[in-house]
């Protein structure tokens, strides 16, 4: 019965709940409600959390503090990759791109705290696909915005790419463009199965452990005392993740903000 009792539901951690109730949060006639749910909440503790991490760091001191040097660093890294991948005119990308960057990560890093154990429970959001593919139309909108106000009707020449022979441009073309418009859905893909994977291994690896050392010491020993070794490392690996998933996302945002700029 106890056994029964610590099944773990691996797909539990990503329900959308509302925590106040959902009604009276209905618009009008539309149908649409707009309660406050967990997933609402943890973006505005990533938010608040990230706002503290850059007030700290424009204290401007002349012997810059280690809280100045981290914001500096992340700002410096964002700088350099922009200006690598877009040249000069990436530099007046380097706020979005920071932000976008700082929030995907401190949002997957937060959704790894171990705060369970104080009755809090992380949620983390960047393993829905509606918050990662709107992340991803937003940069998809900007590049859009940047290469017809930039280029004009000649920002669909980057469809064409350079050297393509006359008769091949029938067929090129539309391929090229199909791979455009499926951007914004692979970016925001890519970040919600990394994360979404993980969350669901770990607790997979959650439930040998309980199950394990539930049905006794035999068990705890032969299958819950490895998993739970597993899970320490599963979660080093996560905090990887979470970072190179950040990266990747602010990295093909910028390569995306290049083809608008510089049409190649």
């Amino acid at each position: 019965m106890s056994a029964e009792q610590a099944k773990v539901d691996p797909m539990h951690q990503f329900t959308i709940e509302p925590l106040f109730g959902s009604e009276g949060w209905e618009l009008g006639g539309t149908g649409l409600n707009i309660a406050f749910t967990n997933s609402a909440l943890w973006m505005l503790i990533t938010t608040v959390v990230l706002f503290l991490f850059v007030l700290g760091g424009m204290k401007r001191e002349l012997v810059p503090g280690r809280w100045q040097m981290m914001v500096e660093t992340f700002t410096g890294f964002i700088d350099d990759m922009l200006e690598a991948n877009v040249g000069k005119a990436g530099r007046k990308y380097v706020p979005y791109i920071f932000s976008l960057f700082m929030f995907i990560l401190f949002a997957n890093l937060l959704g790894l705290m171990p705060l369970g154990v104080v009755g809090l429970h992380p949620f983390t959001f960047t393993s829905h696909f509606t918050v990662t593919g709107v992340l991803a139309i937003m940069s998809f909108s900007i590049v859009l915005l940047v290469g017809f106000w930039k280029h004009g009707l000649h920002f669909f020449s980057l469809f064409v790419p350079h050297g393509t022979p006359w008769p091949m441009v029938p067929v090129i073309a539309p391929i090229e463009f199909i791979s455009f418009m499926v951007r914004p859905f692979s970016l925001g893909l890519r970040l919600f199965v990394a994360m979404m994977a993980g969350h669901v291994l770990l607790e997979v690896l959650s439930s040998f452990v309980i199950d394990g050392w539930g049905a006794g010491v035999g068990f705890g020993f032969l299958v819950g005392l490895p998993s739970f070794i597993l899970m320490i490392g599963i979660c080093a690996l996560e905090l990887l993740v979470a970072g190179i998933q950040a990266y990747v996302f602010a990295l093909l945002t910028s390569l995306y903000i290049n083809d608008a700029e510089n049409l190649h």
